[in-house]
């Protein structure tokens, strides 16, 4: 996902579908100076991860 989209779904009140392999995940923060979005499970709010822009996928 590019960093621009990552961060338009971040700052959006509606619920996007994008997933990190293949589980769903919202993404609560993008880094521009990293390239990577803290972003926590759906069905897990509490297992919160930093991970690369490039793992995320909107379906």
């Amino acid at each position: 996902m590019n960093k621009q989209r990552a961060q338009e779904i971040a700052a959006s009140p509606i619920m996007h579908n994008v997933t990190l392999s293949g589980v769903p995940v919202y993404i609560q923060h993008v880094d521009e100076h990293t390239d990577t979005a803290r972003v926590y499970p759906l069905d897990d709010p509490e297992h919160e991860l930093n991970v690369s822009l490039g793992q995320l996928i909107e379906e």
